[in-house]
């Protein structure tokens, strides 16, 4: 399959659209490839899990499918078995974008940042001709997450160095998709949990962080920040909406869980409720 433009096809159409072509055209293996894009990119991830995994099963050797799969299985928390299959797919095509995406997320939610950083350069590195502008733009925004994990984590060189890297390829990604969720959010975490003096705006926090919940009312990470500003504020009562519909959307959101641990692994602004 032409799988970029797939992709590029998949972020274009409605739901219904993508419907409407498969059952017009049942046997399609492109056609229900296209439905399963939409229901990851809408984070209807039950409806994304039946149709990937019913494209794998039955196309076990295409790498768009395992990927797909794959994918699904990581966001259902799935984790050890969504790794291996990412693995069998780079290492059936190193170079296959949204694999190396959907792992470098891996990494970073095991705090493995070095290695999240390595797979989005690999993207990067490998241009917008061999990948689609989502995971093009997405590989830009996951560089700067992890590259900000590392300043947080590491000594004064790190801070300079890898704190440097955040801001300028989050810009990148804003250049390449300025409405996509991932780079709203992405926009949105900086300004939140950047300290003034490099650039930390509550403000412009919130204005991104709003316009990713407005893109993707179903992505649940958004709203744990939205949580986070909530509390810098001293409203409770917004905290602990933006927190339960975080968890209503994702019982499981490592983000969300982290937060209200207090553990605070990936940046809790505001603290431990």
């Amino acid at each position: 399959m032409d799988w970029k433009n797939l992709h590029q096809q998949a972020d274009k159409i409605s739901l219904l659209e993508a419907e409407k072509a498969v059952a017009k055209n049942t046997d399609s293996v492109s056609e229900r490839y296209v439905l399963g894009l939409v229901y990851l990119n809408l984070h209807q991830n039950e409806a994304a899990y039946s149709v990937f995994n019913a494209l794998f099963r039955n196309n076990p050797e295409m790498i768009e499918a395992k990927w797909g799969f794959a994918e699904a299985l990581r966001r259902k928390h799935e984790i050890k078995t969504a790794e291996d299959l990412l693995n069998e797919a780079i290492k059936e095509d190193a170079n296959f974008a949204p694999a190396l995406i959907s792992l470098a997320y891996i990494k970073y939610f095991r705090m493995d940042f070095t290695g999240s950083v390595r797979l989005a350069l690999k993207v990067i590195e490998g241009g917008p001709d061999n990948a689609d502008l989502s995971n093009y733009a997405r590989a830009y925004a996951m560089y700067a997450g992890a590259k900000g994990m590392l300043a947080h984590y590491g000594g004064l060189l790190s801070k300079a160095i890898d704190g440097l890297a955040v801001k300028k390829n989050l810009d990148k990604a804003e250049k390449l998709q300025p409405n996509s969720p991932s780079v709203l959010f992405g926009l949105g975490s900086f300004y939140l949990l950047a300290p003034a003096v490099a650039g930390g705006n509550k403000s412009k926090a919130e204005e991104y962080l709003n316009r990713a919940a407005e893109a993707d009312p179903y992505f649940a990470d958004v709203y744990v920040r939205l949580a986070q500003l909530a509390k810098i504020k001293g409203d409770k009562e917004k905290y602990n909406l933006y927190m339960n519909r975080a968890l209503e959307i994702d019982p499981k959101n490592d983000l969300a869980l982290d937060t209200i641990s207090g553990r605070c692994k990936f940046i809790c602004i505001g603290g431990k409720e």
